[in-house]
């Protein structure tokens, strides 16, 4: 899945064969789930957050997508999933994901791939792993409800010290939960919750581009269920060095102290635009949809995608 990406060298000349690639990937030892909160932890801090005023709302986000596996009949943990976007039944799993959001950048955090905790809809069971290993355990945490995995990973990016102040929680299983907006924060105005909400529709964007562009299940045709994590890991700092690049290529004030303090921050959600995304998707809900239209997530994606440096852009569109 490596040997043939020339995403940041452009060359093919790797000294190991792909079988090393895999045999690492099925490690149960590794936890992938923490590597990438820590990674998303050191960009947020050190990167990110040194640019923006203490005004700014940073936001967690949480979101699943669907991560397809249709010809694969004996992949571990294999589960008949309802994908949402087309109303059907598919083989796969539910990707969940935690992201970070300032309005301006997204860093996607940690996820897991969750099979269904119905024995009746698992086409398959877990393999057989030591039990003190974090493999044993990211098995179990497949098979948990969406809602006790959600409190894991935040857990997780807790204790990474990852700064947020609000978390966003999307249910799909309920039409109407778009058009109700409830903040615990009474003493937010109804303009300021409606802008602060549009910080999740980076989730969007962020799906969007990891299956076009950054081949997410499509370059991994492992059975292991550690190895699909892995997978999802790689995907996922790919998508953190492009996040990253594309906001000190747009953003003056990361180029010194001096800009840093005369040059005005990059601008936030507004919650003009946040409405109008509103407006959007009750569009959808009219139409029986419970996503986003697919030309303004095209919309979303293409505006990503071309915040990016040129060099970057053009070998993702030839990937």
């Amino acid at each position: 899945m490596y040997l043939e990406n020339p995403i940041i060298s452009g060359k093919n000349a790797p000294s190991f064969a792909k079988d090393t690639i895999y045999r690492f990937m099925k490690l149960v030892q590794i936890n992938w789930i923490r590597f990438t909160t820590i990674l998303a932890a050191r960009i947020i801090k050190n990167a990110i957050v040194p640019l923006d005023s203490e005004e700014r709302v940073n936001v967690l986000t949480i979101d699943d997508s669907m991560f397809e596996r249709c010809r694969s009949k004996k992949v571990e943990l294999l589960a008949k999933v309802y994908d949402h976007a087309k109303h059907a039944y598919k083989f796969g799993f539910r990707m969940l994901t935690l992201g970070w959001t300032d309005g301006s950048t997204f860093i996607p955090v940690n996820n897991v791939l969750l099979s269904s905790e119905n024995r009746k809809n698992r086409i398959n069971d877990a393999a057989s792993v030591d039990k003190r290993s974090v493999g044993y355990k990211r098995r179990q945490l497949s098979m948990e409800k969406g809602t006790t995995a959600m409190l894991e990973l935040l857990k997780t990016a807790k204790n990474a010290g990852i700064p947020a102040k609000v978390v966003y929680v999307r249910n799909r299983n309920k039409k109407k939960d778009y058009l109700c907006l409830i903040s615990t924060d009474i003493s937010l105005r109804e303009e300021e919750i409606i802008r602060i909400y549009g910080k999740r529709w980076d989730t969007e964007v962020f799906f969007k581009v990891c299956k076009s562009y950054l081949k997410l299940s499509r370059e991994c045709n492992s059975l292991s269920y550690d190895a699909m994590s892995a997978h999802t890991a790689v995907v996922f700092t790919r998508y953190m060095m492009l996040s990253h690049e594309s906001r000190e290529a747009n953003d003056q004030r990361s180029m010194g102290e001096i800009l840093l303090y005369f040059t005005d921050e990059m601008a936030d959600i507004t919650w003009i635009w946040a409405f109008q995304m509103l407006l959007e998707m009750f569009r959808t809900i009219l139409a029986d949809n419970t996503e986003l239209t697919e030309e303004k997530t095209d919309e979303l994606v293409d505006t990503f995608m071309n915040t990016l440096p040129m060099v970057l852009k053009s070998r993702l569109q030839a990937a």
